[in-house]
């Protein structure tokens, strides 16, 4: 299983052996509750032990960090466990045996009144149906959550006018939701989903109901507003090209259970199985590799180079090549230079599969 990348911040949210079993006594395969006791057996046997005795094990010893500010995203297949982990994290669902600790506090001791206080102000979710208030028009959609934080109607009104403004759907405020595009639709959600100013923001499968154009004009928004809000993210999706654009790291699930975790160019350079080697397959290399998995760390910077972002893939990076001859100086999200890249070394580099800038010759 791959570490993901060695500069994630401090830890987030902690997800540690959760199992979430269904049946006549799911509690009578567990010895007690953190999941993590299998009488001898790995977490795999045990899983098809429950199965066996006709139980249904929908997530089997999942366990994974999120960091401050990252964007982790769970995915797989349909019936995969993906959409039943993001659940139990939020206590939709409440798993059968873990740990999930939010900031070091144990989300599954908390009771009724203190989960209700989690989910309205330091939790917010994005489901794929959109979830909008038919009777409510835009504004009113989005500041709802704020009504039942108790917030006085001036100012939920202001604090919603700001999330409308930040997801650009000025002028719609007295709409209604069926008078708005599935796109539209959806950034309602978001922007309702933001109002609280959560700490996690939850989104399972946010943009599959949408067609393609839209669905990608969405996945740009999204990544727009993490940029100006750097939220601690769960995403789910099944689609990998959807997860290559947005995640920082992610898991692949199969079965309930987790397959490898890492970074989107890890998993595709280093698959665990062939489950994970049949997401890859396909994936053109302009998509995943980045500017800094191919920055030349002795290289120095030069007169003509520009500058780019580290996270700038290569499709991106190419043209913009094209206007500097010299080559670009690639920095890190401190605004470190961290090396420099030229149109060979990405040529080379895509043609032959070569990703260490040292074996890369200019």
């Amino acid at each position: 299983m791959t570490n993901g990348n060695p500069q994630l911040g401090d830890v987030k949210l902690s997800c540690r052996n959760i199992w979430k079993v269904y049946g006549a006594q799911p509690d009578k395969f567990f010895n007690n509750r953190d999941g993590a006791d299998f009488g001898g057996l790995t977490s795999h046997q045990h899983a098809e032990n429950i199965r066996a005795a006709k139980h249904i094990v929908a997530s089997a010893n999942v366990s994974f960090d999120v960091h401050v500010g990252e964007i982790f995203v769970i995915m797989g297949l349909s019936g995969s466990g993906k959409s039943t982990m993001v659940r139990c994290l939020s206590r939709l669902v409440e798993p059968t045996a873990g740990e999930i600790l939010l900031d070091g506090e144990d989300l599954l001791s908390a009771n009724n009144k203190e989960l209700i206080d989690f989910r309205r102000h330091k939790m917010g979710m994005v489901f794929q149906n959109f979830g909008l208030m038919p009777h409510l028009n835009v504004i009113d959609n989005v500041a709802f959550p704020l009504e039942l934080q108790g917030m006085p109607l001036k100012q939920r009104r202001k604090r919603a006018q700001e999330m409308i403004d930040l997801v650009e759907l000025n002028g719609r405020e007295a709409s209604f939701p069926r008078q708005l595009s599935g796109g539209q639709q959806q950034r309602v959600g978001i922007a309702r989903s933001l109002a609280v100013e959560p700490q996690l923001w939850f989104l399972d499968e946010p943009f599959s109901a949408l067609d393609p154009l839209i669905r990608r004009q969405m996945q740009d928004e999204f990544l727009r507003l993490q940029r100006e809000l750097h939220k601690s993210i769960v995403f789910i999706t099944h689609d990998f090209l959807e997860a290559l654009r947005i995640a920082d790291r992610m898991a692949i699930m199969r079965d309930g259970e987790v397959v490898q975790i890492g970074r989107p160019v890890d998993l595709i350079l280093n698959p665990a199985d062939d489950y994970v080697r049949e997401f890859t397959n396909d994936v053109p290399w302009e998509m995943v590799l980045t500017a800094g998995d191919i920055a030349d760390p002795d290289r120095a910077f030069a007169p003509g180079m520009g500058h780019i972002s580290a996270k700038t893939n290569l499709g991106t990076l190419l043209p913009y090549l094209a206007d500097h001859e010299a080559g670009v100086m690639v920095r890190d999200d401190s605004g470190q230079d961290i090396g420099a890249v030229n149109a060979r070394a990405v040529v080379k580099a895509l043609a032959s599969g070569v990703f260490n800038p040292a074996e890369v010759e200019d």
